[in-house]
């Protein structure tokens, strides 16, 4: 493993970490995203850290970066732009959209009406648009990182399966414990943390992490191992729905991800293993549980699973 690419890692994790203090794992999972080219919904309740982290991330990679607020009455043309008359020229203008961003941080995603939802459907999985009958390809790089408040249950539409399907990683931040959020407050005494962050990366750089990524070797046994994991969800008795294909190879691709910031050129087991729940529990349905208790339910039934499949060697 070249030292230059886990200095840029490690330059990247040290940005963000300074202003999301005291939350290792939800930066290095940040990371494993953003280099594995994959989305990120973070489930966790409001004031946590969920907009600093995209903020951060933005601030930290010299990229565009644009919030946008869900809301009920938010239409598809609010995400993706519109044609405009220009009466001046007797013709129409395509006026692009809040996703021709770099890095979308789609707040509360859960706020909106499945039809809006749906939006970002092409755009998360194939890094264009299609508006009108014309496509236009989205700026590279491009990562979205959505929120939703799990504990909010009133005037919220939850996300379909095929929604749910296009995101890599499902995580939760937490609260920081004591001594952590004395040191948040002194942070902000002068202000937002994250305003006075300088890039460390240039985009250029991210996608040679990228590139990196995707050379990152997984053995044979490493790959039956994650089969193995996907086919147990598609025969457990509690599972309405198991893991597809597209999750399979999400898993893959994130493990991958994971190695490299491990400064590894290849895939171990514990890879897979310490990724299955953040990657495949937001794609499992269990049986006979309403919404709300459905992904710690699915949470558990992972871990079970991961327990009775051997670990090659």
């Amino acid at each position: 493993m070249a030292t230059e690419t886990i200095s840029l890692i490690e330059r990247l994790e040290s940005n963000v970490a300074s202003v999301l203090l005291g939350k290792p794992q939800a930066v290095r999972l940040a990371t494993v995203a953003l280099l594995a080219e994959g989305h990120i919904l973070i489930e966790d309740a409001p004031g946590v850290g969920k907009t600093s982290l995209a903020k951060a991330l933005a601030k930290s990679l010299n990229c565009e970066f644009t919030r946008l607020q869900c809301t009920p009455d938010m239409l598809p043309s609010d995400i993706l732009g519109a044609s405009v008359y220009l009466a001046n020229l007797g013709e129409f203008e395509f006026r692009q959209g809040p996703i021709f961003t770099n890095i979308l941080l789609a707040d509360e995603i859960n706020r909106t009406t499945p039809r809006t939802q749906s939006a970002l459907l092409e755009a998360m999985n194939e890094r264009q648009v299609s508006v009108e009958g014309k496509t236009y390809p989205l700026k590279r790089p491009f990562f979205v990182l959505a929120t939703q408040n799990p504990f909010e249950y009133e005037g919220v539409f939850p996300l379909p399966e095929n929604q749910l399907d296009r995101f890599m990683l499902c995580i939760d931040i937490g609260y920081p414990d004591v001594e952590i959020e004395k040191e948040i407050l002194a942070n902000h005494r002068q202000g937002e943390p994250v305003d006075r962050l300088e890039p460390v990366l240039s985009t250029e750089e991210l996608f040679e992490l990228q590139q990196a990524v995707r050379d990152v070797r997984v053995d044979d046994s490493i790959n039956d191992y994650l089969l193995r994991i996907v086919t147990a969800t598609r025969e457990h008795d509690e599972l309405e729905l198991g893991v597809s294909t597209r999750g399979a190879l999400t898993l893959y691709r994130a493990s991958q991800s994971l190695a490299l910031t491990e400064n590894r050129d290849f895939v171990i087991p514990d890879d897979v293993k310490r990724l299955a729940v953040p990657v495949l529990a937001h794609r499992v349905i269990c049986r006979g549980l309403v919404r709300e208790g459905q992904r710690e339910r699915a949470r558990s039934i992972l871990r079970q699973i991961l327990d009775t499949i051997p670990v090659p060697d």
